[in-house]
């Protein structure tokens, strides 16, 4: 037993060397140092700090939120899949150590006797018990080759472990962006309604005027025709709600609660907070689908240290050291102890190029994840740059759409008091109440989009788990 402890110790010893893998640097940013000056906001919360019930004002939003986290069938799949990679990585990792194997046997066997031995033939019944410990071919890692495949293990999980990371942060944000789509619907069907309502009143006016022989036929048509409009638009918006409602469901996977908090109206959700954009290099800290990246850029410079040290021999150990005897009650005796020990050594002759075709497949693939990690850190600043620039062009749309249906109301009011009094006939009417909804359903879609666009700013600059939710490396 003590040879066999020696041998597993001078095992570990050997078993620790350098890796042949390439060492993992960064690629250069390949994107601007600053965003657009012009665009960038003087704020001081930083987003990675927040969660997404810091972020939401609204109750009955973190409440949907909660319930996709909860509830969601590819959530639960990408949390899923992090403990299939963990569970990979730990048999990777296995492999870097010794296993010893505990056995035990027993036997009994019958042979016939020589002819010639005195008594004449016969048979002579045997027992055989052995009981004992060994390791079988642990390879002696003198290049690298376990401890590559076990870091490229691990660089998977991790990044499987980010990219479960970032869908909890896409699904907060397409979980707001339907909110805050259902709120507009919301509000555009009330404008409908309301429209509706007023229009059928103008065709009842109209009709009176008709009757009395007042108008022509013209004006009656024009306001029927702009009824019909309003309740055209007003199926169109229920159908868009519908919709709408479809998808949350299937976001927060499954209906929705019956104990949800009552809903702010869309003027209320701006939560009046700045987020300090920071630089993007940032990015690569904050943002899980950088973070997942990288991992798989380590994943694969591994597997490169991996196909160099398989060019060089394979050297395994095998031992076993026991007990053996023919008789149990003398099994653990001073003359029953046995050991056993042997190296063995292989190296492919000529394997047709198999070593060096793995070699460049590794290097290949090394090229493809710097090139995807570069991409995904474009993408991230582009992300973070469109939202900027949203933030602060959409918060202009909306002023100025405010000040457009002002306008376009005072132009309805003037454009009635004509045709009452004569000056004008309906067409100007029928133009100005066009326009007016119009403007309003405009002023409706630019409110949701300046909401959405905080979301999305909010989640491309790594907001919404919150620190404690990040693994630190």
């Amino acid at each position: 037993m003590k040879r066999l402890a020696a041998t597993s110790m001078m095992a570990l010893a050997l078993a620790g060397c350098a890796s042949m893998a390439p060492e993992h640097e960064r690629p250069v940013l390949s994107t601007a140092d600053s965003y657009d000056p012009s665009l960038r906001p003087d704020g001081t919360v930083v987003a990675s700090s927040l969660t997404y019930e810091e972020w939401f004002r609204d109750p009955r939003l973190v409440a949907l939120v909660d319930t996709a986290v909860a509830r969601n069938r590819d959530l639960l799949a990408a949390t899923a899949r992090i403990e299939q990679a963990r569970a990979q990585y730990r048999i990777e990792d296995s492999r870097r150590l010794p296993t010893p194997v505990a056995n035990a046997a027993a036997s009994r066997s019958r042979s016939p006797l020589p002819a010639t031995t005195p008594g004449g033939p016969g048979s002579v019944t045997t027992d055989r018990f052995e009981v004992g410990v060994g390791v079988t071919s642990f390879e002696l890692d003198f290049w690298g080759r376990v401890a590559s495949l076990s870091d490229a293990a691990r660089a998977q999980y991790l990044a499987v472990e980010a990219n479960q990371r970032a869908f909890y942060l896409s699904l907060i944000a397409d979980v707001a962006s339907t909110y805050f789509a259902i709120l507009e619907a919301d509000d555009q069907i009330d404008l409908a309604q309301a429209t509706l309502e007023s229009r059928r009143e103008g065709l009842r006016i109209a009709r009176l005027r008709l009757d009395a022989g007042v108008t022509s036929a013209l004006p009656f048509r024009q306001a029927e025709t702009l009824m019909t409009t309003a309740e055209q638009q007003l199926a169109a918006q229920r159908l868009t709600q519908a919709r709408l409602r479809n998808q949350l469901a299937v976001l927060i996977g499954g209906p929705l609660p019956q104990d949800l908090p009552a809903p702010l109206p869309m003027a209320d959700q701006n939560n009046g907070m700045v987020l300090d954009p920071g630089l993007p290099s940032n990015l690569m800290l904050v943002r899980p689908d950088i973070v997942a990246a990288e991992e798989q850029l380590r994943a694969a410079r591994a597997n490169i240290g991996a196909a160099r040290a398989a060019f060089f021999p394979s050297i395994s150990l095998t031992g076993a050291a026991g007990f053996a005897s023919d008789d149990l009650g003398g099994l653990f005796g001073s003359d029953g102890f046995t050991w056993s020990f042997g190296p063995q050594i292989s190296l492919p002759i000529f394997d047709w190029g198999q070593r060096e075709a793995n070699l460049d497949l590794a290097e290949a693939r090394e090229i493809e994840q710097v090139a995807l990690y570069e991409k995904a850190v474009q993408v991230a600043f582009r992300e973070v740059s469109d939202a900027l620039a949203g933030r602060r062009w959409l918060a202009e749309q909306v002023v100025a759409q405010q000040q457009g249906v002002a306008a376009q109301e005072r132009i309805a009011r003037l454009a009635r008091l004509r045709y009452r009094e004569g000056v004008a006939d309906y067409l100007e009417v029928l133009d100005a109440e066009r326009n007016l909804f119009a403007a309003r359903q405009q002023l409706l879609a630019t409110e949701r989009a300046y909401l959405q666009n905080g979301t999305t700013l909010f989640v491309s600059l790594g907001g919404g788990a919150g620190p404690t939710d990040r693994s630190a490396r």
